[in-house]
């Protein structure tokens, strides 16, 4: 069989190529000109080089290529023009799957990684509920309206094309460079929190999300959404105290502070980002992110219909992250 993988050269792309290599797939990974393949160096994969960008260029590159499945990973979290998302979210995912169906790819199914950042911030109300399927998205950041948006333009294909959803929660675990500031800040003494009244937070270790990639692969039914998460729900210093366990518990000073202080922060972090050319963590989308009370979301869809169990329980997966971090001169 094989196998596209877009995004490959990232963080959960690059695991997704991992899974495939190790599953016997002939495996193809999608990277652009300036990508890292610091995580790409197995012999065994074929590296393509797509323009998203395009899909005059997607016809030429894909053309004769006869994939039997693609895992569409490639995105952006963060962007200093909120039109990027779009171009890149939504855009991007548009110019493959037209591209695909232009050279009548031969597709057995083809699965978007999309997030539950789609959904923003409903059900707020406590005590809260979990987000589920039924429930109608409003996305409250740039990076959540673009993912919706090329959700619904794979809703439109009436068909022509085989893909299931995936809609994780936070991912984390070695690699991933977003909840690494958290484990520095920490390293250096600082926790820093937004907000007093609760926060039901979720999370999902890579591993698990490449499990429910290849579950959807194998019996994903065409146009499904799927909630991904450990299927536990935590408390918003949950994560913070178990960094500060596996660095050894160093003295940290723990900062709590009013959503107001963030907006105030974040939009002097954007303004610096536009200045200087360069993306800031501190973000509009950020605000919104970290001031979002509820993060709880029903995988029973896919522990029935895909059969996912998640195997990596918080405590354990940040134990791999850290020490990962360690190991590699990240901490």
């Amino acid at each position: 069989m094989k196998i596209l993988i877009t995004g490959a050269s990232g963080f959960i792309g690059s695991f997704i190529v991992e899974e495939a290599l190790n599953r016997g797939f002939e495996t193809w990974a999608a990277v652009r000109r300036s990508s890292s393949l610091d995580f790409l160096h197995d012999e065994r994969i074929h590296l393509i080089e797509l323009n998203l960008s395009s899909k005059e260029q997607l016809v030429e590159q894909l053309r004769g290529k006869g994939f039997d499945y693609v895992v569409h990973a490639a995105g952006v979290t963060k962007c200093l023009n909120k039109a990027d998302f779009r171009r890149i979210n939504t855009e991007g995912t548009k110019n493959l799957v037209e591209a695909l169906l232009e050279v009548k790819m031969p597709l057995k199914r083809l699965v978007y990684l999309s997030s539950l950042s789609v959904f923003g911030a409903i059900k707020e109300k406590m005590p809260y509920d979990e987000i589920r399927e039924d429930d109608t998205p409003q996305p409250n950041t740039e990076y959540g309206r673009s993912k919706l948006a090329a959700e619904q333009y794979l809703a439109s294909l009436d068909s022509r094309l085989p893909y299931v959803i995936l809609r994780p929660t936070g991912v984390y675990g070695p690699r991933e460079k977003d909840y690494f500031m958290m484990a520095k800040s920490i390293k250096q003494h600082i926790d820093f929190a937004v907000g007093f009244q609760r926060q039901d937070i979720t999370f999902v270790y890579v591993t698990d999300v490449v499990q429910a990639v290849f579950l959807a692969l194998e019996k994903g039914k065409t146009g499904r959404k799927y909630f991904l998460s450990d299927g536990e729900v935590y408390q918003s210093t949950t994560f913070s105290d178990l960094i500060h366990e596996e660095l050894g518990c160093p003295w940290w000073l723990r900062i709590t502070a009013p959503t107001w202080v963030l907006r105030i922060l974040t939009f002097f972090g954007e303004y610096a980002g536009r200045i200087s050319g360069k993306v800031t963590v501190l973000n509009k989308d950020k605000y919104n992110i970290l001031k979002q009370r509820n993060w709880r979301c029903d995988i029973t869809p896919a522990r029935k219909e895909l059969g996912f169990q998640p195997k990596v329980k918080l405590k354990d997966g940040v134990r791999t992250t850290i020490t990962w971090y360690k190991e590699n001169g990240w901490l």
